[in-house]
């Protein structure tokens, strides 16, 4: 069974070969998207990944929002596609209101670069099934704008429904936050991923394709569970 996953370039976009490189190493097959392009190519799954869409004017992913692909990527996903968003492919789904919640900068206003530890809270998405809930995993994280927030009823909605995907655990692995520090970037109740009511679509800030080879990233595989998920899901339903 052939697994198509597309993943999307936009202006500014830095980690789309690393994301379509982890996407093989799962075993599954990578096709680029243009943001101009509005055919998805027929792919089975949709990755938006990581960098400073064009600039972050405005604010991040804003204008991404608007780019041709985004028209298909919202249709497809609210027909149940998973669609998975990277760093700044998270901050273009909450532009997109796929996701819920905004991203701002980071509270103590530096850029992030370090080895992160997370806690998987929901293993049941169709990019979390390969992990076990509860599990900690650690996985690279890079951003200035990763300050997670939304209003308190929609806090309480996501807790209530199960759909805080990953949250910031125990200390970083050097960078600034200093290590001691769990939540890099003030997110509101340690959020570092969530998902939509469906599960289909993922957002998080962390890097899963910078860990699916031991020797690069942190060393280890963390992240690769977000691509193999992917062909369990498919390949259960």
């Amino acid at each position: 069974m052939t697994v198509r996953v597309g993943v999307i370039t936009f202006p500014g976009t830095l980690d789309d070969r690393d994301t379509q490189r982890a996407v093989r190493v799962a075993g599954l097959e990578a096709v680029p998207l243009w943001h101009r392009d509005k055919d998805l190519k027929q792919v089975d799954a949709v990755v938006l990944p990581g960098g400073f869409s064009y600039g972050d004017y405005l604010r991040a992913g804003a204008i991404s929002r608007f780019s041709p692909v985004m028209e298909s990527v919202i249709e497809q996903a609210k027909a149940g596609m998973p669609v998975l968003g990277i760093c700044n492919g998270f901050q273009v789904l909450t532009e997109t209101h796929l996701l819920p919640g905004a991203m701002l900068p980071n509270n103590h206003l530096h850029f992030i670069c370090r080895d992160q530890k997370l806690r998987v809270e929901n293993a049941d998405t169709a990019w979390t099934r390969s992990y076990e809930q509860g599990q900690e995993i650690n996985i690279p994280l890079k951003n200035i704008d990763g300050r997670y927030v939304a209003d308190e009823r929609v806090l309480d909605e996501l807790e209530a429904e199960g759909r805080v995907a990953f949250r910031y655990e125990g200390g970083g692995l050097g960078g600034y936050p200093p290590k001691e520090r769990s939540n890099p970037n003030g997110s509101l109740r340690d959020i570092a991923g969530i998902t939509n009511e469906a599960g289909n679509v993922v957002g998080l800030m962390p890097h899963p394709e910078h860990a699916v080879e031991p020797l690069i990233g942190t060393g280890g595989t963390d992240g690769l569970g977000f691509f193999t998920s992917i062909l369990k899901n498919l390949v259960d339903a």
